[in-house]
């Protein structure tokens, strides 16, 4: 966790550095005209992305106009689920009961009954026809410019798109012995009001033509990651007319999020290792009964605390190394909280005596 919560830190410096970066860089362009002048420049464009041929899915016979399609198949099985539960035995010590349920569900990979626990009665059968796909168009243009295909992959927010009996026909011959339309999705089973175990079924979802802005290098007439001195690379898309600012600070608000949320799984997974180290203390403390509950709250608190301390200390030192003034501030204040803490618990020692 140590070690994480200093990645992170250096991670979050460098895009931080890099989105100034770029922000200091960036070229707002038309989308009607490539000018030769900003080649290999970062630049800003906002057009309407449009794709020269329908998208095709061959393995399914489905052509439809969009920019990407995106194919998902499930297959319906038996899945296990484990619960454990530990109690305290009389005495001391613990005791722990692991229960195994089974049901059957819609999932995205075929699960293997021979591994389950119980696997009579719980037979898995079938697999998926051809697993899921992101196809893009073979040609998208933004106005005058050419989106490549890793671009287009992450273009947009998909939208499920209904097959019909028209698309029922033109599905390859091998596929189409038994295969009905519901829920405008190809299911491939008997009866889909009551799925068996090895049915499948395949949805779709599409990205429309529209408005796009995208933020990246200009090469020629096309696009790629602008790499930045500090570090990351720069290759922004959204929907809409986004402005430059606009999508700068979405990803300076991106990058937050993600650095507050390493920061606290850090910070709780250290805790849990220092509850997990602690443990036999608890455990020990059982035999007398209420004493273990009592011993488990204390070694709690304790590697909160613990956890707490070095995590604050790990990301004050981390920024010492880029930002000196506020690493120092915030070392000093992890140190003067730990001492505090020291200082404070020795006080109340004689009042719990």
């Amino acid at each position: 966790m140590i070690i994480l919560l200093w990645w992170n830190e250096g991670r979050a410096v460098t895009t931080a550095n890099s989105l100034k970066e770029a922000s200091a860089a960036v070229v707002h362009v038309a989308a009607d005209k490539v000018d030769p002048a900003h080649d290999k420049k970062l630049v800003h464009v906002t057009g309407d992305a449009k794709a020269a041929d329908p998208v095709v899915d061959a393995d399914y016979g489905l052509s439809v106009p969009a920019l990407r399609l995106v194919r998902s198949e499930e297959i319906y099985q038996w899945v296990e689920n484990k619960k454990t539960e530990t109690r305290q035995k009389v005495g001391g010590g613990e005791e722990k009961t692991t229960t195994y349920t089974y049901e059957k569900k819609w999932v995205d990979t075929p699960v293997k009954s021979a591994e389950f626990k119980k696997p009579e009665d719980h037979t898995n059968e079938g697999d998926l026809i051809t697993g899921n796909a992101n196809i893009s168009a073979e040609k998208v243009t933004l106005g005058a410019f050419t989106v490549p295909e890793n671009f287009v992959k992450e273009m947009g927010n998909p939208v499920k798109h209904s097959v019909t009996d028209a698309d029922l026909a033109k599905l390859p011959a091998d596929l189409k012995e038994g295969t009905k339309v519901q829920a405008g999705a190809f299911y491939f089973g008997e009866k889909p009001d009551a799925p068996k175990v090895g049915d499948v079924r395949v949805s779709f979802e599409i990205v429309k033509p529209g408005t796009f802005s995208i933020l990246a290098a200009q090469v020629g007439e096309s696009f790629e990651p602008y790499q930045t001195k500090a570090g990351d690379a720069i290759d922004f898309i959204e929907v809409g007319e986004v402005s430059a600012e606009k999508m700068f600070k979405d990803a300076a608000s991106a990058n937050a999020m993600v650095t507050w949320l390493v920061r606290f799984l850090g910070f709780l997974f250290m805790a849990f290792g220092f509850m997990a180290i602690m443990k036999p203390l608890s455990v020990l403390g059982s035999v007398i009964p209420f004493i273990g509950d009592i011993i488990g709250m204390g070694t709690g608190l304790i590697s909160f605390a613990l956890a707490g301390t070095i995590s604050f200390i790990v990301i004050a030192i981390a920024w010492i190394f880029v930002r000196p003034l506020l690493g120092i501030v915030m070392l000093a204040l992890a140190v003067g909280a730990f001492i505090y803490t020291r200082k404070l618990a020795a006080a109340t020692k004689p009042a719990t005596a």
